[in-house]
């Protein structure tokens, strides 16, 4: 049996794969994704639901944990398209892994450290950090100065004042300055050294402002990374950061830029 076909038909059934082709290669755009400090916890949610509302594309999707961490899973090819670092020299690290693309480095931020205590803890809260030594402080949390940031400048702070070595022995260690808070906020320390950003939103506590001279500056710093799916955005949200809305949300979590008052 022979078919005929008119050219109608034709003309039908290729317009009709045009529109299944076309359908098939509209797949939709794949959500941003950005590895985050963990002192960014609070201050990111923020940005991310203004980056939201403004842009018109889905909230970010934020991974917050320790810097060092997070840097070694960008290394290995972990599906990020923004790294904000807690300290430039991860974002460095990353970029001279090939990780991340050095020309999209940014600084968004210099960190704060502050000692936090409770309002419900027995013991009364430090006027000083040299009162970390004191008894009353059996349990002083940091974060883990091996990978995370905010870890290493409280060493620095405390080994600074010659504390170091003999408040050793009373430190708990979190893996990220987040989990270094909750320790404090639970009870299973006494004390914590953590971030202004942190403990700025956090009830019922203590800060105790840490001398910034005491340790090296926390700069903190963002950059694309290679192996994510959204590069646009990723660049967008970069943009956003550091324009009007986002530096006023940074701002009110303790985040200054150099000239920012």
């Amino acid at each position: 049996m022979v078919e005929f076909r008119t050219a109608a038909s034709i003309t039908v059934t290729a317009t009709l794969g045009v529109v299944a082709g076309c359908a098939k290669t509209a797949s939709p755009e794949p959500p941003l994704r950005v590895a985050a400090a963990a002192d960014l916890a609070f201050a990111f949610r923020e940005v991310g639901d203004a980056f939201a509302k403004k842009s018109g594309l889905p909230a970010p999707i934020f991974s917050f944990g320790s810097t060092g961490l997070l840097e070694k899973q960008i290394e290995q090819g972990a599906p990020f398209d923004v790294f904000a670092a807690a300290n430039v020299s991860y974002a460095d690290q990353a970029v001279k892994a090939g990780a991340c693309d050095g020309a999209t480095r940014k600084s968004y931020g210099r960190g704060r450290l502050v000692v936090w205590t409770s309002k419900e803890a027995a013991t009364a809260p430090p006027l000083t950090l040299a009162d970390l030594a004191d008894a009353r402080f059996r349990k002083v949390a940091i974060a883990n100065p091996e990978h995370a940031p905010y870890g290493r400048a409280a060493e620095q702070a405390l080994a600074h004042l010659g504390l170091w070595d003999g408040i050793k022995s009373k430190l708990v260690f979190g893996e990220n300055v987040q989990e270094t808070l909750q320790f404090a906020v639970t009870g299973n320390a006494d004390a914590a050294v953590v971030a202004l950003s942190l403990a700025i939103v956090t009830k019922d506590g203590v800060s105790l402002p840490i001398d910034e001279s005491l340790h090296a500056p926390i700069d903190q710093a963002m950059v694309l990374c290679k192996a994510g799916g959204n590069r646009a955005a990723g660049a967008r949200f970069e943009d956003f950061l550091n324009g009007p809305d986002g530096r006023a949300i940074m701002k009110r979590y303790g985040f200054l830029l150099p000239g920012e008052g």
